[in-house]
């Protein structure tokens, strides 16, 4: 079978209500934690892309049970530091950046040396970021120059530390936080604000941790845990994946889309403040609150013109894992729209800011960049008539699935390699689009 897609018309006006599959971050963050409950958790609506897979199979190898029914997946959990550690253990971390560095912090206690190992596209990032902060808990830590693979030994006497976190790092946070679980004492944690999954499911979970909200960082500290309660928790639908239908919907002509139970975490949803920014009209519905994250429905309809925006920096590191859909909604803005300190993104699974730039080129829209920052001058009768071929893009799931929506808005021929990008994280992504074609 062909691991290719061709598109080469545009998308009819449609009115559709969908819903998304499982949040990868809280999925990935649920079963690190439920394995070091005591007992039996219940996790409903786990996403089963290949990222949450990886960790099933990463914590299975350290002992985990893990049984499926439906749609619920029940996690027998061994307790603090009581994973099954195994001579020349070697865990395979995949795609998933997220797993990697989390469960890195969880490792710290290892009786045993254990190897992490990714694919091509995470075996190319940096993970310094953790390891530098891990190793003030004692652990000692072998790289390839601050890249996997990495060689784990841990420490029987890991020390709480004081840390300064300053890229905007969730994964970096969260390793921190669930290193600390592991000490006797208080771990500080200053950290640059990020999406704050972990720090709610802590709270959620009654680990002691207390937090500090300040203008630009959040003071986090986290005491060590003797006994972490098995927990049922239901996933709300991610807001990253909705994210490329929402664009599909302002881009497409007189359509109207509802997107059921998506999580709507304010540390998330910095692309809705941006877009609002922008002129589009996104309601949320029936908002509640489910164990400290904010759920809704979400309703937006196509927009006729689109304003330029300078994107205010701030925004950034809740909007991170959109600026690729972000971009191509600006290329049909009246006016120049301007984005800056965004070197976060060629941390990503791939180099993003350079392949958000590539695209557009592509498309005829013309950008100015610099290694951290694009202008992008807005077209808004923007129409491709050419052959584009996306492919060598390190199987990044978000440049695939920008390049769809691009092909269904803009026209043109477009040839997406490596559709099989999307099962790290949105295997359904194809299904769904195909049922608003329809």
């Amino acid at each position: 079978m062909s691991n290719k897609i061709i598109i080469n018309k545009t998308l009819k006006p449609f009115n559709k209500i969908i819903e998304i599959e499982g949040d990868k971050s809280l999925s990935i963050r649920c079963a690190l934690l439920a394995s070091q409950a005591n007992g039996k958790s219940e996790i409903t609506n786990l996403l089963k892309s290949e990222d949450v897979l990886h960790t099933v199979n990463s914590l299975r190898k350290l002992g985990i049970n893990f049984r499926f029914n439906k749609n619920k997946c029940e996690i027998f959990g061994l307790g603090l530091n009581n994973y099954n550690y195994k001579k020349n253990m070697t865990l395979n971390t995949g795609n998933s950046g997220t797993l990697a560095r989390l469960i890195i912090g969880l490792l710290i206690h290892s009786k045993e040396k254990i190897k992490i190992i990714g694919d091509k596209s995470l075996s190319k990032r940096d993970f310094f970021r953790v390891t530098k902060p891990l190793g003030k808990f004692g652990a000692k830590f072998k790289t390839r120059n601050g890249k996997l693979p990495i060689i784990i030994e841990g420490t029987n006497n890991p020390k709480p530390i004081n840390y300064k976190e300053s890229k905007g790092s969730a994964q970096c946070k969260s390793a921190i936080m669930l290193a600390a679980l592991n000490t006797k004492g208080k771990t500080y944690i200053k950290a640059k604000k990020s999406r704050d999954h972990s720090e709610l499911l802590f709270k959620n979970l009654r680990i002691p941790i207390k937090i500090t909200k300040e203008k630009n960082y959040d003071l986090i500290k986290i005491n060590g845990c003797k006994k972490i309660k098995p927990f049922n928790y239901r996933i709300p639908s991610d807001i990253s994946s909705s994210s490329f239908f929402i664009a599909l919907t302002i881009l497409s002509k007189n359509s109207k889309l509802y997107i059921k139970n998506v999580n709507i975490n304010p540390t998330r949803i910095g692309i809705i403040k941006i877009l609002k920014k922008m002129g589009v009209k996104i309601i949320f519905k029936n908002i509640r609150l489910y164990k400290g994250e904010k759920i809704a429905n979400i309703y937006v309809k196509s927009v006729k013109s689109l304003k330029s925006i300078n994107c205010p920096t701030y925004l950034n590191s809740s909007a991170i894992d959109e600026f690729l859909i972000i971009f191509l909604i600006a290329a049909k803005a009246n006016g120049v729209s301007i984005f800056k300190k965004l070197s976060e993104l060629n941390q990503k699974e791939s180099p993003r800011l350079k392949w958000g730039s590539k695209i557009l080129k592509m498309m005829g829209i013309k950008i100015k960049t610099t290694k951290d920052s694009i202008k992008i001058y807005g077209n808004p009768n923007l129409e491709v008539n050419k052959k584009i071929i996306i492919k060598n893009y390190l199987k990044d799931h978000r440049v695939f699935m920008t390049s769809v929506i691009a092909g269904l808005v803009f026209g043109g021929k477009w040839v997406i390699h490596d559709k099989d990008s999307i099962n790290t994280s949105f295997p359904s992504f194809l299904r769904i689009m195909n049922s608003i074609r329809k």
